[in-house]
């Protein structure tokens, strides 16, 4: 379960990210992941729930953004979406292709609690 490893990730970043910025805890976790890194959704809030005890991110929302796969084609220069496995241009029907999205694992932002300014 490669989900394990991807969260292990985003979490170390994560974590680190909030304890810069001073914050009491993490509230939201927003990601954008490839359909083509082939992660599956439960498996990866499953990981992220397990992982994030005692830590910063305990109970915080993961919130997951999928993108879907396109291609370019190296022929025609057509760009095109596609499912993981028929990557084949539509417009020339080359196999001469490259993937351009469906591949991302990206942390686009993260939600945290700082302290009361009154209360320090």
């Amino acid at each position: 379960m490669h989900e394990m490893g991807i969260i292990a990730g985003v979490l170390d970043a994560v974590n680190a990210s909030a304890e810069q910025a001073d914050a009491q805890r993490v509230l939201t976790v927003n990601l954008r992941v490839g359909v083509m890194t082939e992660a599956i959704e439960d498996a990866l809030m499953f990981a992220f729930e397990a992982l994030s005890e005692n830590t910063l991110c305990e109970g915080a929302e993961l919130v997951i953004d999928w993108v879907e796969p396109e291609s370019i084609c190296l022929e025609c220069g057509n760009r095109f979406s596609h499912d993981r496995f028929h990557r084949t241009c539509p417009a020339c029907g080359s196999y001469e292709t490259s993937i351009v999205a469906g591949r991302e694992l990206d942390i686009v932002s993260i939600e945290v609690e700082l302290p009361d300014e009154e209360g320090e």
